[in-house]
């Protein structure tokens, strides 16, 4: 009997060893991104323990990693109904509904809740919570977006739970996600949690890889480099980091981002989103059609529900020319995909797709705005910017082009080089040039005169923005009543004249239209002043062309001495009268 007893104690121990071991596969499957494994691991467990909260958590955490939140969110709440009311499944119904933006005080409580629940009360440990129960707190407010959570009050319970346990490396994972959630001026913390990892156990690869990340975000070749390098030499099977440098050289080596690709596929889990990446390069290689079959297979099979696919259709349907299936696409996958995980270049395909159909001007805008929101590093947004402003162009639209670069300056800061003042001075023109509605015209004249006036000021050596401020205000007087163009004018003829022979020519033609302005159209004075000016202006053509026998002189002279006798005619017949305004324009 005792032998018996002994057997039973033997196997009931070893299928637990087997139980922690399975769940320790489980976070082990996770910790390398495998959450197709990790799943298959998990569900085991919960299969054949459906008591176990630890597992349950678990299992819902790799279904999280997946952004499956529905099916961790009915897995927790199954778990309550079946009358388990532990303290790992508090936390994890806590972690669903953070990322479904519940109230977050209400989530803390739920958080709160389970720290008392699992601290302890006796021992050496008495009056300290448990370890794990602090770092899956920290896990649910690291989880998500920047408005996702609590990430400081994450950082408050992850500082505590690596106190409490000196050997404990994931927790710091987590510390350095929540910082970087502050705001990308707390990257350096960020950093120095994930190395603190690193330092904890050496060849923790994951900390090497986020701080990779971070370096990669920055557009640093070189300490990305040297970050990845330290996270493969600590462990070669790492997948996500070939992964990180196929993302890095997808754009710009293809050949390249080949290589760490198959690394990848080689170590990674055998799934949807390793058959994604796939039909990813084929795209970056320009192999349209064969990445669209590859996607099309996908959605055939057991990937069906992948929301990869739709921004793969995008991609392809675009560059193959079917914008409306493009548009199609792209605007299912935004609508199905998280939110955490949609790109700032996914925006952006967004944004060029929906430039090609008519009054769709809001949401590109919208996709663009998104896209900046999504990316803290300054050069990104700044390019990001000036694609938008390039989409619009290409559209036609210019006054939105004017909008997104002068969204790309105020990102960049400084002083703008003189080209960046010649493309939006540009499009400022372009804009009022372009625009039939004479409302818009007016209304939109001055921010383009003070573009190109900003561009004179910059570089009053330059001759670009004088006639850009010109031709801008002759364009937006479209009956030549206002007046726009007069100080523009005048002001480009006095930079002109710093070399009369080589620009003699241009003043000639913005006197002529001063001369016709003063003559026909003015209104702020009288006609006799409106005639006197005229002479004056008449007077300096003269001067530009001296020579009796050219047509410019003998053009300017007749018409001075036809305005003289217009004017003296005019005022013999008005004397002793007060002179008439020239209120008609004629």
């Amino acid at each position: 009997m005792k032998k018996t007893v002994l057997t039973l104690l033997a196997v009931t121990f070893t299928s637990a060893m087997l139980m922690a071991q399975s769940v320790e596969d489980g976070i082990k499957f996770l910790y390398y991104q495998k959450t197709k494994s990790a799943k298959d691991a998990l569900q085991k467990v919960v299969n054949d323990k459906p008591k176990d909260a630890y597992a349950i958590y678990w299992l819902g955490q790799a279904f999280l990693d997946n952004d499956e939140i529905p099916a961790a969110k009915a897995l927790y709440q199954k778990a309550l109904t079946d009358g388990i009311n532990d303290p790992w499944i508090w936390v994890g119904m806590g972690h669903v509904e953070a990322l479904e933006n519940a109230d977050i005080n209400t989530v803390k409580q739920k958080f709160e809740q389970a720290i008392t629940a699992t601290t302890a009360t006796k021992g050496k440990n008495k009056g300290n919570p448990d370890v794990g129960i602090l770092a899956a707190i920290g896990r649910a407010n690291a989880d998500g977006g920047s408005k996702v959570g609590d990430p400081q009050y994450g950082i408050d319970k992850l500082k505590q739970a690596v106190e409490l346990d000196k050997t404990a490396t994931e927790p710091y994972i987590s510390l350095g996600k929540c910082y970087l959630k502050l705001g990308g001026d707390r990257g350096g913390e960020a950093v120095e949690a994930y190395r603190e990892a690193t330092v904890r156990n050496p060849q923790y690869a994951a900390g090497y890889y986020r701080i990779g990340l971070i370096y990669q975000s920055q557009n640093n070749l070189e300490a990305m480099n040297d970050w990845y390098g330290k996270a493969i030499a600590a462990d070669i099977t790492y997948a996500p980091v070939y992964y990180a440098y196929f993302e890095y050289y997808k754009e710009k080596d293809v050949n390249a981002a080949k290589e760490f690709l198959d690394k990848y596929v080689q170590y990674a889990d055998k799934d949807c989103s390793t058959d994604f990446y796939v039909a990813d390069y084929l795209f970056r290689a320009g192999k349209y059609q064969e990445s669209l079959d590859k996607g099309k297979a996908m959605e055939a099979g057991e990937c069906k529900d992948f929301p990869g696919i739709q921004i793969l259709y995008a991609y392809d349907y675009d560059r193959l020319g079917d914008s409306i299936a493009a548009k199609t696409a792209v605007e299912k996958y935004l609508s199905i995909a998280s939110a955490e995980k949609i790109t700032a270049e996914q925006y952006m395909l967004a944004a060029k797709i929906s430039t090609k159909f008519p009054g769709n001007e809001d949401a590109t805008a919208s996709y663009i705005q998104k896209a900046l929101d999504k990316d803290t590093v300054t050069a990104n947004r700044v390019n990001y910017a000036n694609n938008a402003a390039t989409l619009f162009a290409s559209a036609q639209k210019y006054q939105s082009q004017v909008k997104w670069l002068l969204k790309a300056l105020a990102l960049k800061g400084g002083t703008p080089s003189e080209a960046e003042y010649y493309k939006v001075t540009k499009a400022a023109s372009d804009a009022i040039v372009s625009a039939t509605d004479t409302n818009v015209v007016y209304s939109f004249f001055p921010t383009a005169d003070s573009i190109a006036n900003a561009y004179i000021t910059a570089y009053p050596d330059k001759p670009q923005g004088y006639s850009f401020r010109v031709l801008t205000a002759k364009k937006a007087d479209r009956d030549s009543t206002h007046g726009f163009a007069v100080a523009p004018i005048e002001q480009y003829n006095t930079f002109l004249s710093k070399d009369v022979n080589a620009y003699k020519k241009t003043i000639f033609s913005n006197d002529y239209y001063l001369l016709i302005y003063y003559t026909q159209y003015v209104k702020e004075m009288s006609k006799v002043d409106g005639y006197k000016k005229a002479i004056e202006v008449a007077s300096q053509m003269i001067a530009l062309y001296p020579d009796a026998a050219s047509e410019e002189n003998q053009f300017a002279a007749k018409t001075k001495t036809q305005l003289q006798a217009a004017l003296d005619k005019f005022e013999k017949s008005n004397s002793g009268a007060p002179a008439k305004s020239n209120g008609s324009g004629k």
